[in-house]
């Protein structure tokens, strides 16, 4: 695996990790009657500050785990990891980020329906918070069915 699909799958996995936890969280303000501003700011708040520690924490792991599993299979204490980011990778991360765009485009006008038919305002922008993590999901899983395509 290059070193550019380590980074993008971790940041999958951090992505849905992240929708996995706003999910909950969002699901247990609504059952329990407490969907308020104050409450889902710190969700919103909390999601975004976990959103940089985890991708720059489990990035540091990835590459350190990686080194080691080379360092095991050469027995070089200098390991040569590949980080060198070629026109195919430039070319794979700019379509990534046309579909994350356009998913995230969709997703925002689908958002704002929901405040066109009565919904509050409060519904809308959780559903925009939920609208990006799943884009970049969207976007993460195109990236990585570029690179197994061999484009």
């Amino acid at each position: 695996m290059s070193f550019q699909q380590k980074n993008v799958t971790v940041s999958l996995v951090n992505f849905l990790l992240i929708l996995g936890f706003y999910l909950i969280r969002v699901t247990q303000l609504i059952r329990t009657e407490s969907f308020t501003l104050d409450k889902i700011i710190w969700v919103w708040i909390s999601i975004a500050v976990i959103a940089v520690v985890v991708t720059i924490i489990g990035t540091i792991l990835t590459h350190i785990i990686s080194a080691i599993i080379e360092f095991v299979k050469t027995g070089n204490e200098d390991p040569k990891i590949e980080d060198i980011e070629d026109e195919r990778d430039q070319l794979i991360n700019l379509k990534g980020t046309r579909v994350t765009y356009t998913m995230y485009s969709l997703f925002v006008f689908l958002a704002m329906l929901t405040y066109a038919f009565g919904q509050p305002a409060l519904v809308m922008f959780t559903l925009l918070i939920l609208c990006g993590v799943l884009a970049q999901i969207v976007g993460d899983i195109y990236r990585l069915n570029l690179y197994r395509r061999g484009f």
